[in-house]
């Protein structure tokens, strides 16, 4: 059993994954942290806390250690279909036009979990007639999570209540066992683990006409959302949309981005 976590142990731990991921746990989360770290660390082979965190914060080259526990604590659920008609929105308003103009668009996925997100989008632009002139690329920290979504395998979970029967029956195989994901679905997204706040990792991702970051920055700190934005911004191309989680909202960060109402729903633009 490993030794419990003190209101210091619990500091110096979440300062330390708070760094690496940009994710923030309070107060009010120190025991179900508590209890994910401790496992993980009896997997890792670690009876004393102090010593684990002394093995993160001074024994880990390439941070290998530090992600393996980030991606213990990361809680992924997340849904086909989930806050729909954004996207929708999109594909109508902003990826279609692009497609238009330009020939073909590029969507980014930030921090999509197992891939339900991008999946649900490449099923949209598919159903429209856009999916082989849109490129699709989906990013995580948990490089296990992104493995996971490669499969287009998903629990039965993942397709809720109220989900929209056409396209399910289009695009997925639901069964006993689980939901798997078409071929063409499954192939037309690149999955790759990135950091959301490594600017270092996101260099060579170019532009794009659409960026997904949804339910992501409730997580975070005031700072880190900053940084990230400015990123996210950096990656949008001419006329390029941000789209965040329904419930969230960037308008009290100042940053250069533009809030712009599309169909009742809110995108961020880059300002001029």
């Amino acid at each position: 059993m490993a030794s419990p976590l003190t209101p210091q142990l619990f500091a110096i731990f979440s300062h330390l994954v708070e760094e690496v991921s940009g994710l923030s746990y309070g107060e009010t989360d120190r025991e179900l942290f508590g209890e994910k770290l401790a496992a993980h660390a009896l997997d890792r082979g670690f009876d004393a806390l102090l010593d684990y965190y002394y093995r993160l914060r001074y024994d880990d080259p390439g941070r290998v250690e530090i992600t393996k526990l980030v991606e213990a604590l990361l809680v992924h659920e997340t849904y086909f279909f989930r806050e729909l008609p954004p996207l929708v929105e999109l594909v109508n308003n902003c990826i279609e036009p692009a497609v238009r103009v330009k020939g073909r668009a590029r969507v980014w996925s930030a921090a999509c979990s197992s891939g339900e997100e991008p999946f649900t989008m490449a099923m949209l632009l598919d159903a429209r007639g856009l999916l082989d002139r849109v490129e699709i690329v989906a990013t995580d920290i948990s490089n296990a999570t992104i493995e996971r979504a490669r499969t287009g395998r998903h629990t039965k979970r993942a397709v809720r209540d109220g989900h929209p029967a056409d396209l399910a029956r289009r695009y997925l195989e639901i069964g006993a066992q689980g939901v798997a994901v078409s071929p063409r679905i499954r192939e037309a997204v690149t999955f790759s683990q990135l950091n959301l706040l490594d600017g270092a990792a996101h260099r060579d991702l170019g532009l794009f006409d659409a960026i997904l970051c949804r339910n992501v920055f409730i997580y975070f700190k005031d700072a880190q959302v900053m940084r990230a934005i400015d990123m996210l911004a950096d990656h949008l191309a001419p006329g390029g949309l941000i789209a965040v989680g329904i419930s969230e909202s960037l308008l009290r960060f100042g940053t250069r981005l533009v809030c712009e109402e599309r169909g009742s729903w809110f995108f961020y633009r880059a300002g001029t």
